[in-house]
């Protein structure tokens, strides 16, 4: 295995155990409820305080690397995340739970940006395409698996496990990091604290094209997908019917990873992207047909997933290694917030007109808000970075 993918594989494991830890709790919620006597709103802030925690370290991430160095602090963040997991699991209150829960999210948020930077860094801009692919795969598979596994878990043991069950993943992948990584050289000056250089990285328009996809189209859907819910339990749906929903939606989803891997380098992101908007914009309108949904279903992740892998591709075709740990920072913080305000206008729109047709249309429109961005994308630009050896030669 050479070193390039030996640092993907670091990045993958970081991201799996961040994306596990946001999806696997509300399974146990009942469990904890009863046992630690939690009020709804203090359930709901077992999530809000992971990403609370996720979220604020994220725009130290490039600091702390230059500091401690990548290796150091993916070990460090890796540790502080165990044992934050194994704290959470011996909680005897809600508070103590709430409390573990956001130094837990403190150890997962600097996994993701500090080895996605180190993985992308490392990998041939015209090999990207293929890294996205495997981000994309455990984006996809781990949401889509880890309720059903936290179900088991707390079915057979407890929920206490759940957190418990973060260990052999988390050791494993520090012991990987120790093997695998290679030492920082170390640096004699302190570097300064300058949050503002993170957000100087909106400059590069690949970057800043990509950001606007993400918030509109994945952060879209999340919304979308929470007032689907609703929908759909009004019409009669079960919770097995309704959560076999995505069922197609996953398997649409495998096709558009597969699909930006294979046409990103041959056909550029552009055509990639519009496809996508328009998929996801038809599959929202769609869900105002009951008799539809399934295909609503389908072709919303064929278009999501579709924009969702090129623009990550595309995000840092242009960014220079010395520069990628800032993007990756900015990049991570934009996905963070997508989640939360696709939900939040959706719903506000909900509540306000109370009008699930009206809502999808409004959410369907949004999907393609990036459009004209998109169409001016420099073609020739980024057709110079995937295939530089194919651009003329000038004496």
């Amino acid at each position: 295995m050479n070193y390039c993918s030996k640092v993907a594989w670091i990045f993958l494991l970081g991201f799996a155990l961040d994306l596990v830890n946001m999806f696997v709790a509300t399974v146990a919620y009942p469990d904890i409820a009863r046992e630690l006597h939690a009020s709804v709103t203090q359930l709901a802030w077992i999530s809000n305080a992971y990403m609370l925690g996720l979220t604020v370290i994220i725009p130290l991430s490039v600091w702390l690397a230059a500091i401690m160095g990548e290796r150091t602090l993916i070990a460090t963040s890796l540790l502080l995340f165990a044992g934050a997991s194994v704290m959470v699991g011996q909680a005897g209150s809600i508070d103590a739970l709430i409390g573990w829960r956001a130094l837990q999210g403190l150890g997962g948020g600097l996994l993701i940006p500090v080895g996605q930077a180190m993985a992308y860094r490392h990998f041939p801009a015209a090999e990207r395409s293929q890294l996205t692919a495997r981000v994309m795969s455990v984006a996809l598979l781990v949401p889509a698996l880890s309720p059903a596994l936290g179900g088991v878990i707390v079915d057979s043991l407890s929920w206490r496990w759940i957190f418990y069950a973060n260990l052999p993943l988390a050791l494993i992948t520090l012991l990987l990091t120790l093997l695998w990584i290679k030492p920082d050289v170390p640096t004699s000056t302190r570097p300064p604290l300058d949050l503002g250089s993170i957000f100087k990285q909106a400059a590069s328009p690949m970057l800043r094209v990509a950001m606007l996809v993400y918030l509109c189209i994945p952060g879209v859907f999340i919304g979308t997908s929470l007032i689907a819910i609703l929908y759909v339990r009004g019409l009669g749906y079960d919770a097995t019917q309704t959560g076999a929903l995505m069922l197609p939606w996953a398997l649409a989803s495998a096709m558009a990873i597969y699909l930006s891997k294979q046409l990103f380098n041959r056909c550029g992101p552009k055509p990639l992207l519009v496809a996508g908007m328009t998929l996801q914009c038809g599959g929202i309108l769609l869900l105002n047909e009951p008799a539809l949904i399934i295909a609503a279903y389908v072709l919303m992740g064929l278009g999501g997933s579709l924009c969702s892998s090129t623009a990550q591709t595309l995000a840092f075709l242009d960014i220079p290694a010395e520069r990628m740990g800032h993007a990756s920072a900015l990049w991570n913080i934009n996905r963070q917030v997508s989640f939360c305000v696709g939900a939040a206008v959706l719903s506000a729109v909900l509540s306000t007109l109370d009008s699930f047709a009206i809502t999808f249309t409004m959410a369907a429109a949004l999907t393609l808000l990036p459009l004209f961005a998109v169409l001016r994308l420099d073609a020739s630009r980024v057709r110079s970075l995937l295939h530089p050896s194919s651009e003329p030669k000038h004496d």
